[in-house]
C-alpha cells in the first residue's frame, strides 16, 4: 500500500485498531496464542514458595529457552532455576542457542528425561508445535512463557507480559508528552512475523491513536519507515544510522523493545541529535533503558517485562497442576507498567542481570 493511499484511508477510520490492521495488514488484534480478553488471567506478584498439597521432593521442571544470549533470557532462567529449586524440586535446562533445530532436539531430550512440567520459551511459534504434541502425550504438562506459539499446540497456558496493554500505555505518554507537536516516528522492530513483537508494536500504534482521538479528535499516525534489529544491540545501531541518513527529520523512535533501541541510541548521540528525538519503548523494563530514563529526557519511557515476575508464574502454575488444577485461562498476563523518571528509581537494580 502506497503512503499517499495509505493516508486517505486512514483519515477515514474511527477506530483505531482497523489504523492498525491496516497499516500492519495484521490479522488477529491479539498474538498466536492469546485468547480474549474474557479468557485471561491478571496474574498478581507471587513468591518464590508456593504452597503444595503434594510432596514435590523430586518433581523434575524443565526449562527450555531459545538462547541465552541476552540479558533477558538469563534472567529468566535464574528466576525459573531460582523458583524449582526453593519449591524442593529439580531444575533441568536446554538453551536452543538462537537456533530453531536445535531448539527442538533440546525439548525432546527434556521430555526424555521425563520432566514433570515444561515451560517452553519458544524461537517460533510454529516449528515447536510438535514437540509440544508429543509431551502431551508423554503426559507432560508444557507452559508457554514470555513467548507465543500456534494456538494448534498442546498447552496449558501462556504465561507472558500483557504486551499490547504495556504498549498502549507507552503510546498513550507519547502522545500526552508530544502535544501537538507534530511526530516523524521511525518504528525499531525485533523480526519479521515475531507474534510478540507484533502485539507490542500494534499497542504502541492502538495507544498513540485512541490517545489522539481522545484529545486532538483525529488520527495524525506518521509512520515514515519501519526496520527490523534482530533483537540485537548490532542490530539497532545499524537500522538507525540508516534511518537518520534516509529520514533526517525524525523526531521519534517507537520500539518494541529496549534491546532494539540500546544501540540506537549511540547512533543518535554520533549523530547529535539526543535533543531531537524521543525514544519510547513498548516494553522491556531493561536496566539500562530504566537508567537512561533517570538521567535523560531522551528517553522516555518503557514498559515493565519482568523476566523474574514471569519465571515466578510458570513456576507456581506448574505446581498448580501438578496439585490437580486444570482450570487455567489460555494467557495468564503480568500488570501492565509504565515506567518514567517519575517512578524510574523505584525499579531501578544496578546489580540485576537485566
Amino acid at each position: 500500500m502506497k503512503t499517499k493511499n495509505m493516508t486517505s484511508v486512514l483519515r477515514q477510520i474511527v477506530k483505531p485498531l482497523f489504523v492498525l490492521t491496516l497499516l500492519f495488514n495484521l490479522s488477529s488484534c491479539v498474538d498466536q496464542g492469546a485468547s480474549t480478553q474474557a479468557d485471561v488471567n491478571s496474574a498478581e506478584d507471587t513468591s518464590a514458595k508456593v504452597e503444595s498439597a503434594i510432596d514435590l521432593t523430586g518433581k523434575k521442571i524443565g526449562y527450555a529457552t531459545p538462547s541465552l544470549n541476552a540479558p533477558y533470557y538469563q534472567a529468566l532462567l535464574q528466576s525459573i532455576k531460582a523458583s524449582t529449586e526453593k519449591n524442593g524440586m529439580v531444575f533441568l535446562s536446554a538453551d536452543g542457542q538462537d537456533d530453531i533445530n536445535k531448539q527442538v532436539a533440546a525439548v525432546e531430550d527434556l521430555i526424555t528425561k521425563g520432566v514433570d512440567a515444561l515451560l517452553l520459551n519458544p524461537k517460533d511459534p510454529d516449528a515447536l508445535v510438535g514437540v509440544t504434541k508429543v509431551a502431551k502425550a508423554a503426559g507432560i504438562p508444557v507452559f508457554i512463557i514470555d513467548s507465543s506459539i500456534n494456538p494448534s499446540a498442546d498447552y496449558v497456558t501462556t504465561i507472558q507480559s500483557n504486551n499490547l496493554a504495556n504498549g498502549e500505555l507507552a503510546g498513550e505518554w507519547l502522545v500526552k508528552k508530544m502535544g501537538n507537536t507534530k511526530m516523524n516516528i521511525a518504528l525499531l522492530s525485533g523480526n519479521a512475523g515475531n507474534p510478540v513483537g507484533r502485539t507490542r508494536k500494534q499497542g504502541l500504534l492502538q495507544g498513540i491513536t485512541e490517545e489522539q482521538l481522545r484529545t486532538q479528535g483525529k488520527i495524525d499516525l506518521n509512520v515514515k519507515t519501519q526496520a527490523y534489529t534482530e533483537w540485537s544491540y548490532a542490530g539497532g545501531l545499524k537500522a538507525m544510522e540508516d534511518i537518520l541518513v534516509a529520514h533526517p527529520d525524525i523526531n521519534v523512535v517507537i520500539t518494541e523493545s529496549d534491546v532494539c533501541v540500546l544501540g540506537a541510541i549511540k547512533a543518535i548521540k554520533q549523530a547529535g541529535k539526543t535533543d531531537d528525538i524521543l525514544i519510547v519503548a513498548g516494553a522491556d523494563g531493561q536496566k539500562e533503558a530504566i537508567k537512561y530514563i533517570m538521567d535523560t529526557d531522551f528517553y522516555g519511557c518503557t514498559a515493565m517485562n519482568s523476566p523474574v515476575q514471569i519465571g515466578k508464574n510458570a513456576v507456581e502454575y506448574a505446581i498448580q497442576y501438578m496439585n490437580g488444577k486444570r482450570d487455567f485461562k489460555k494467557t495468564s498476563f503480568t500488570a501492565p507498567l509504565l515506567i518514567t523518571k517519575e517512578n524510574a528509581a523505584k525499579y531501578y537494580d544496578p546489580k540485576a542481570l537485566f
